[in-house]
């Protein structure tokens, strides 16, 4: 008896074993749309060893002296074709336009060693792009993390930026927690989102994501593939997209693909290891415009650090919007745009 026991025992531990093996080995397959390479996509291959996909809108008219460098979000995030159709109008002022994807998003290179995804390389990727581009200066446009990503390269090159526009911006780096706890003035009428990136990622997130996460994150190892694993932050992405509206109504129906994931959580990994930048930014005198939409879910004292830092800042909160302004508000985010861009800022 007690040996039949004892086999069932092991029966049913093996069984576990094999069971935990193929839902953490397995691959796993996501019903989530196939990226194409964008008609006219170009590249830059950069001395830090960077192959950057990216698209050129032109200016017309007499151009101005200072090209604009639009910055995604994410990290990890691509830019999509309604980013570039939204502000192409720019180049009707005389502004030469650039959108690039990131390392190891859209259709730039992936690297094998996903440990060399770190705040530092996206900086030293946009310091030679700035320096391919053979302008003196340069006019940054920074979403969420590419805002993060503006403040680290003006930190080490505030003589290459002209202007700097901050919409969605996150946290300076390394965060400073203590910027929660800072609240709002009553007259600015903030609103939360209806949802959360928590909950995005508590209704994707799988046993295996969970596990190539953590072997990347303490190893630095590569579990699964870039196909899948992008695939997987492609779904990730549009469920946590929702958290970044006011009204989840305004969201397209459909998934937008070239999302990076080792990019991602990589680089965001490497947040708290950068150097503290406040010192470099103190009192920067760099025009800057800063957009917060009304149902942001980035914490107030976050963004109130930028118009703390920036001294010649405009700031504006952008009513019935959330993080993405551009979602819910694209002509307001165009307009605003605009105006600064050709102001004098004097």
């Amino acid at each position: 008896m007690r040996k039949r026991v004892l086999r069932l025992i092991v029966f049913n531990f093996m069984l576990f074993v094999v069971i935990f093996l193929l839902i953490v080995f397995l691959p796993r397959n996501y019903n989530v749309p196939h990226y194409s390479i964008r008609t006219g996509t170009r590249y830059w291959f950069l001395s830090t060893g960077s192959a950057i996909a990216y698209t050129h809108i032109p200016a017309k008219g007499r151009q101005k002296p200072y090209p604009v460098i639009f910055l995604q979000g994410g990290p990890g995030g691509p830019v999509y074709n309604k980013n570039i159709a939204l502000l192409a109008p720019l180049s009707n002022d005389g502004f030469d336009l650039y959108f690039y994807d990131q390392v190891g998003c859209g259709a730039s290179e992936r690297l094998e060693n996903i440990d060399e995804y770190s705040v530092e390389r996206h900086k030293n990727d946009l310091e030679d792009i700035v320096k391919t581009l053979g302008a003196d200066k340069v006019i940054l446009i920074g979403q969420s993390w590419g805002a993060m990503l503006a403040c680290a390269f003006i930190a080490d090159n505030p003589h290459k930026v002209e202007k700097v526009i901050f919409t969605g911006p996150g946290p300076i780096l390394p965060v400073n927690n203590l910027l929660e706890k800072v609240n709002p003035p009553d007259s600015l009428k903030l609103r939360s989102p209806q949802y959360t990136n928590r909950q995005g990622k508590e209704k994707v997130y799988n046993i295996r994501a969970k596990f190539v996460e953590g072997m990347a994150k303490t190893f630095g190892l590569k579990l699964a593939s870039n196909t899948e694993m992008d695939a997987f932050s492609t779904l990730l992405n549009f469920e946590m997209s929702k958290s970044t509206v006011c009204d989840s109504s305004a969201l397209a129906s459909q998934m937008e693909a070239g999302s990076g994931y080792y990019s991602m959580i990589k680089t965001i990994q490497s947040f708290k290891s950068v150097h503290n930048i406040r010192e470099k930014l103190k009192n920067c005198p760099i025009p800057a415009l800063v957009m917060r939409g009304q149902c942001d879910g980035i914490k107030w004292g976050y963004q109130n650090e930028y118009t703390n830092l920036f001294i010649r800042h405009t700031f504006k909160v952008i009513p019935d919007a959330g993080h993405s302004i551009s979602r819910e508000q694209p002509a307001i985010y165009l307009d605003n745009i605009r105006e600064f861009l050709m102001s004098e800022n004097e």
